[in-house]
């Protein structure tokens, strides 16, 4: 049998890839090992790459169940992450939703239709890319304030719900690519233009869909600042704003790293499953449409 030989810069493109992943991997393996650890082990194993007595109690604290830790030095939060977690599914998928749904609406036209002006509004979108989201929070703001929609998840989802220049782009250059000849068939079958986009042009695109589906739900997860204005109540505070609330109760002197992390863990379970099992679609799309 002929000896495999291993190329030397195959070898140290593999040796930098694995060190690029240890560093990625680190912070997160680290974030387990604390949740995984007593609150009274914390500062002790700090250094430590695994946890001196592995417990789960941490989780079962933050999700309001019993546990055998005492919380002496550790100042309990009464933050339901039960409830957390649920309001960021529900957030995430009202706003994924409509986002995928009015952005391919919002594609098809522009890559099928011909009105006046066509060109001209589809690059203000492109333009649109270009501003700050910081600038619009703001008037967006007064406008959910002044309709009553504070604390609520239709004015959370109400600025981001419909196009989304990113998305419309993505979405065009597929429909652009997909074979005319069905939709011209389906014409004279008689069916309209949102009828060909619902049944024949959408259907066609569920790769792309799908990949856009992640994009978004991870920027959606992970949003921050515009639920932490609107959204400060209970019943509507999603996992991202639950964090920093957990934080700021414990004060800076003796935070509670324990539970923190746990709660932590638990918010990147969704955003890891998708990562894991449909990473590869987002890698192939993009470069689908790259080449576009």
């Amino acid at each position: 049998m002929p000896s495999m030989k291993l190329d030397p810069g195959r070898a140290a493109g593999y040796a930098a890839l694995a060190v690029i992943c240890f560093v990625s991997l680190l912070p997160i393996w680290i974030s387990l090992k604390t949740a995984l650890t007593e609150p009274s082990e914390v500062f002790l194993s700090a250094s430590r790459l695994f946890a001196p007595d592995i417990t789960f109690a941490n989780f079962r604290r933050v999700l309001g169940l019993p546990t055998e830790i005492e919380l002496a030095s550790v100042a309990a939060s009464p933050i339901n992450f039960l409830l957390a977690l649920r309001n960021s599914v529900i957030y995430t998928g009202l706003l994924v939703g409509g986002q995928l749904f009015f952005s391919s609406l919002a594609a098809f036209a522009f890559a099928r239709l011909r009105f006046p002006g066509r060109e001209a509004i589809f690059m203000s979108f492109i333009a649109a890319t270009m501003i700050p989201s910081i600038v619009l929070f703001i008037p967006n703001f007064v406008l959910i304030r002044e309709l009553g929609l504070v604390n609520t998840f239709a004015g959370m989802v109400a600025p981001n719900v419909l196009m989304l220049p990113f998305a419309v782009f993505f979405l065009r250059q597929f429909f652009i690519s997909s074979p005319r000849e069905l939709e011209e068939a389906a014409r004279l079958d008689g069916l309209n233009w949102f009828q060909i986009y619902w049944h024949i042009a959408l259907p066609l695109q569920k790769g792309p869909m799908a990949t856009l589906a992640i994009l978004l739900s991870i920027q959606a997860w992970n949003d921050f600042f515009w639920p932490f204005l609107v959204g400060r109540d209970e019943n509507v505070q999603v996992m991202a704003v639950a964090l920093a609330e957990f934080q700021n109760q414990t004060g800076q002197g003796n935070p509670d790293w324990s539970g923190l992390m746990a709660a932590v863990m638990l918010s990147i379970i969704p955003i890891l499953f998708l990562l894991v099992f449909f990473g590869r679609r987002i890698v192939e799309s993009l470069q689908t449409s790259g080449m576009k």
